[in-house]
């Protein structure tokens, strides 16, 4: 449960404005300004110790069935707010966040005889800025049909962008490109840059509720403007009443460890709706998936059906044995038969095929200390899945089964809905995208019928993390990028510098189900993955998710046994977490805090690039010595050849202060285990 152990300190000025209004971070290093220029078009900038960031950028809106809120604005009000808290996370990759921001809300008036308003938030932190727009209640505008934002990101100056591509088909599923700022076209968020003066930036969004997915469109030169997702009805975004936008984000820093250490998204949104979530416990967990991935499987019935009884409780007792919280089973319902992708019209969230017992199979679990992970997949179609919604959620909160793993295999733009709002019976059918606002509001139904039965949820295919799981901490995990399933299929395979570009993009928004820890290194038709054994361990330490997968089949897991140990020991909830070393798609190390004991741990993943690296153990309690088990890569280590299974081993006694150097081959990894010796 989150506590509050600081009093947030305010002083609000609710006076006209008749000049622009600044707000400047608590460190006194970041200013950002409010106005409307000569035209009325209401604007905003920010610098960083006098340097511009972000140059002049509009604001405002275009609507589907009223004037745009572009121009003939003028400052109406101003209010101002400072806030220093600390907040604890029930899991996460740090126990306590701390809240350390100054707010600065400008109302704008339309100078019409409307005279609409609207109020920009904008809250400044040391690392970043976050900004919303407040629409009222208007008897003038009863409802808000949104065509399109006009937000600006006004870059002041060209450098490099990591970024994937929006609006296509395979949503969120790309391989990062690297290029200059100048270059982009439109993007998905998080997007991470790089500034030509050395700063880094990246822009997202927070507390995305009922609303459309924010892209970023290059429009010129260094200039983004928000686009919103599409939606089946033309209006983006439909809302009656008053509006309350997501808050765009900015992060803002010297090094790329600024970044990916900032809770900004966290902090912008509400805190814990749920109350007590003690029921949900990070652990890590083995399944039948990785079979079906390669196609040893199948999720359909047949002579190769994946998840049958006798297969579960083998898997299950190999969990037992082990100590893996979970075992996820795939391909157990009805719905699989035919062509299911972007489909879905079949599937039932109850019913078993006749080769598999979901009782008996969650019966047995229990008895073994197991716990059966649910999963949903819906092939896109949130018609059929929402009729069947409470029904399905129900049935897993009696059978103990408190995490579910759901899918939405669709391309892009087919998501089979109906033609009606979300709260009126289903008609006909229509298709939205996976991120425009019927499905923003179709994942938060789904995360709050399942908190109702204690299920935790884990979604693939989803809509992007917005930090929502500060509101809601049963959304513990999501895809929302290429994860380790691409290395199965060896025409798409992922490649070396995938995941240390992941560190400082995707993972930026919130955890993922990557599902690490494929020991055998080998995917579809015997194509070699691009890793190194060394790496699948790396990645339990930089790719953070509070359920973790071991993704390959127990029988290869067992036969690397040391292998198996490092990652029955790392634990998946932290009680504090730092990049120590790397560069954005070159390489990526952590150390990370056990939140339930005095261990350490220390690792990441490498690019194509073998490199030699120094750590410093500056983290480590003052006056202790830790004895550290080591797993790195061997000498001739390398993801091209056959000594991509070559991994060494150390023990070494070390204290804050001590130094560590360690060779990362080509695609390689490490993982170290502290634990005090006094």
């Amino acid at each position: 449960m989150n506590r509050l152990i600081a009093l947030a300190c305010a002083l609000c000025v609710p006076a006209a404005a008749a000049n622009a209004g600044t707000v400047t971070s608590p460190n006194g290093r970041i200013v950002a300004t409010l106005d409307a220029d000569a035209e009325g078009v209401p604007y905003y900038e920010i610098t960083r110790d006098g340097e511009a960031l972000i140059a002049k950028s509009n604001l405002g809106f275009n609507f589907t069935d009223a004037d745009p809120m572009r121009r003939n604005f003028e400052v109406a009000g101003e209010t101002k707010n400072s806030v220093k808290t600390r907040w604890e996370q029930p899991w996460g990759e740090r126990q306590w966040v701390d809240d350390h921001h100054s707010e600065l809300a400008l109302t704008f008036r339309q100078r019409d005889e409307k005279a609409r308003q609207v109020t920009v938030r904008m809250r400044v932190f040391d690392d970043g800025v976050g900004f919303r727009y407040e629409l009222p209640e208007s008897a003038a505008q009863p409802e808000y049909r949104i065509a399109e934002e006009l937000t600006e990101f006004n870059i002041a100056e060209d450098g490099t962008a990591w970024s994937i591509p929006a609006g296509d088909w395979n949503r969120y599923e790309y391989l990062y490109s690297k290029t200059p700022i100048s270059a982009l076209s439109t993007v998905h968020t998080p997007v991470t840059m790089k500034l030509d003066g050395g700063t880094y930036l990246a822009f997202h969004e927070a507390a995305l509720v009922d609303y459309s997915g924010m892209w970023l469109k290059r429009m010129d030169g260094t200039r983004l403007r928000a686009l919103l997702a599409p939606s089946s009805r033309g209006a983006k975004v439909v809302r009656k009443g008053a509006v309350v936008t997501p808050w765009r984000t900015i992060r803002i820093g010297e090094t790329p460890a600024t970044l990916v250490e900032s809770d900004i998204d966290l902090n912008l949104n509400e805190p814990n709706k749920l109350g007590d979530v003690s029921w949900f416990e990070p652990a890590k967990y083995i399944g039948i998936w990785w079979g079906m991935i390669r196609g040893d499987w199948s999720w359909a019935q047949g002579p190769d059906h994946g998840a049958t009884t006798e297969r579960t409780k083998q898997v299950i007792d190999f969990a037992a044995e082990h100590g893996f919280r979970g075992v996820l089973v795939e391909g157990w319902n009805v719905g699989w038969d035919g062509n299911w992708f972007g489909n879905g019209r079949d599937y039932s969230f109850t019913q078993s095929y006749p080769d598999f017992d979901l009782k008996e199979v969650t019966d047995y679990a229990r008895g073994k200390g197991v716990h059966l992970i649910g999963h949903h997949e819906t092939g896109g179609n949130i018609q059929v899945y929402e009729a069947q919604l409470a029904d399905a959620m129900k049935l897993y909160g009696e059978l103990g089964v408190d995490v579910v793993k759901t899918g939405y295999v669709a391309d892009a733009g087919g998501i089979i809905s109906c033609n009606a709002d979300i709260a009126d019976p289903c008609g006909e059918e229509i298709f939205e995208w996976h991120d425009g606002q019927r499905q923003v509001q179709h994942h938060l139904k789904v995360v709050q019928e399942a908190a109702k039965n204690k299920v935790a949820v884990n979604p693939h295919e989803p809509i992007k993390d917005t930090g929502l799981r500060r509101t809601y901490p049963n959304w513990v995990a999501r895809e929302g990028a290429r994860g380790q399933e691409y290395n199965a299929w060896s025409k798409y395979g992922n490649g070396p510098d995938h995941e240390p570009t992941l560190v400082y993009t995707r993972m930026l928004s919130g955890p993922m189900d990557f599902t690490p820890g494929v020991l055998g290194l080998v995917g579809g038709d015997g194509v070699p993955m691009s890793s190194t054994l060394a790496k699948q361990l790396g990645l339990y330490l930089a790719i953070y998710s509070p359920i973790q997968m071991a993704a390959d089949f127990p029988e290869s897991l067992a036969e690397h046994p040391k292998e198996l140990e490092f990652i029955k020991q790392v634990p998946a909830d932290w009680a504090e977490s730092h990049l120590i070393a790397g560069e954005i798609g070159d390489y990526a190390i952590f150390a990370r805090k056990d939140r339930n004991s005095a261990d350490w741990y220390v690792g990441g993943v490498n690019d194509a690039t073998e490199r030699t690296v120094t750590l410093t153990f500056d983290f480590l309690e003052p006056g202790k010595t830790y004895t550290a088990t080591v797993w790195k890569d061997g000498p001739d280590a390398n993801y091209e050849t056959e000594a991509r299974h070559q991994i060494a081993y150390d023990t070494l006694t070390v204290k804050q202060g001590d130094t560590f150097t360690v060779r990362l081959a080509p695609a390689g990894g490490l993982a170290v285990r502290m634990t005090p010796r006094n």
